[in-house]
């Protein structure tokens, strides 16, 4: 991604150059203080980083990365009982990783059945690594790891993966840079949004290319509807537009991409933001940002029909934010969205609950950050009425992992 780092500058100067005037917020939608936010006793250690929470069901997990004498990385995670976080459980080691701030390792259960992911590269080249599944079925007793997730052998990058328990088996969807290897003559193809299905034993099957160009280092989402999976990710066309799309699975095909929304955002480089996306039956919703028009900002839009029609965008944030988004259902009717924005070189990570008419409320601060990229991605996940929360602190040059979690009645509108 380095390749990108003059138009990443250009991003945040906008961000900041645009984002002086604070969003104005009715006292409706602005609530005082931590109201019900109790943080957690945390299982991870320090020097820990990219943080992920998944929720399936009755099982929650929390996930992370340690690092060892800047050389040695553990994926570990932990699972959530009774309102609590138990111990730590390590999945592997390696000092062959590809460990990048935007581009976190992810776990995923089914049943049972654990599933979880690292980068891992591939040549001497920087950005050439490969994404390698680990799977500890349910009557195991140890992982089996480093198993393939795509077929291709290419030097190339492969990450910014998304995974969904998916009947009986993990739906894994990925971007892929198989095409953009140099050829004979100097040309690259685009980098490409691929799936496939992973049984919980390992094998793979039906992967398939979903996107012939996408934006190259923006994070993809991907839920279960009724109709099948569906993938949320930021699109890229010839002339540069890199507004977020939407591929769905229906009666067993998918279909070709198609615009969530055209903000018309037109940047040479790759804004390293990408979209969330969450189901609840057939109705979806999804966030993202985008800083088209000169006005960085975050929406949440609504579907009642699996993604095939989105209604109008909410505006949830405007001016000086980052993005970083994750967005939940909290039922049939309302969503709670979480987003980063910053305020005298500070950042903050922020969440508030959005219905589907387009009413705003409940906003609060969960935490003060670093306003870097050392901050990462903040997480936020459903369970049971609770909202949990995980995300990076920076203290004396050293990282670790905070969580807490607040009543969805928190959220509630005065």
């Amino acid at each position: 991604m380095s390749r990108w780092l003059p138009v990443l500058r250009m991003v945040w100067m906008i961000c900041f150059f645009f984002g002086c005037k604070e969003q104005e917020t009715s006292p409706q939608q602005e609530k005082s203080g931590h109201l019900g936010l109790q943080e957690m006793a945390s299982p991870v250690t320090a020097s820990s980083s990219l943080p992920y929470i998944i929720s399936n069901k009755d099982v929650t997990l929390l996930s992370w990365i340690t690092t060892e004498n800047d050389s040695v990385y553990t994926t570990q995670y932990a699972q959530l009982k009774d309102g609590e976080w138990q111990e730590a459980q390590s999945i592997i080691s390696g000092t062959d990783w590809f460990v990048n701030w935007a581009d976190y390792p992810m776990i995923a259960e089914n049943n049972g059945h654990l599933w979880s992911h690292v980068l891992k590269k591939s040549s001497q080249g920087t950005y050439s690594y490969d994404i390698k599944m680990n799977i500890k079925p349910r009557d195991a007793e140890n992982w089996t790891t480093g198993l393939d997730v795509h077929t291709d052998a290419t030097p190339t990058e492969h990450g910014f993966v998304s995974v969904m328990p998916f009947k009986d088996a993990f739906f894994v969807n990925w971007l892929d840079g198989r095409n953009t290897l140099e050829n004979e003559v100097g040309e690259r193809g685009a980098m490409t949004l691929r799936a496939a299905r992973v049984s919980v034993t390992g094998e793979l099957s039906q992967e398939v290319e979903l996107d012939a160009s996408t934006c190259d280092c923006c994070q993809t989402s991907s839920a279960i509807t009724d109709n099948g999976p569906v993938v949320v990710y930021r699109d890229r066309t010839e002339d540069e537009v890199r507004d977020i799309s939407i591929v769905r699975m229906v009666d067993g095909e998918w279909t070709a991409p198609k615009t969530i929304h055209a903000d018309n955002w037109k940047i040479k480089g790759c804004p390293v933001n990408g979209p969330q996306v969450a189901a609840m039956g057939n109705h979806l919703v999804a966030a993202w940002f985008t800083a088209a028009q000169e006005t960085p900002r975050v929406h949440v839009v609504f579907s009642d029909d699996g993604g095939a029609h989105f209604n109008t965008p909410v505006l949830v944030a405007k001016g000086n934010v980052l993005g970083r988004v994750d967005v939940v259902w909290v039922d049939e009717e309302s969503a709670v969205v979480s987003w980063m924005e910053t305020e005298d070189e500070k950042a903050f990570f922020k969440v508030m609950r959005v219905n589907r008419n387009g009413t705003l409320f409940g906003q609060q601060t969960i935490a003060v950050m670093n306003s870097s990229r050392k901050s990462g991605f903040p997480q936020m996940e459903i369970a049971e009425g609770m909202l949990y929360f995980a995300w990076i602190d920076e203290a004396n040059q050293r990282s670790t992992i905070r969580t807490a979690k607040m009543p969805v009645e928190a959220l509630a509108m005065e």
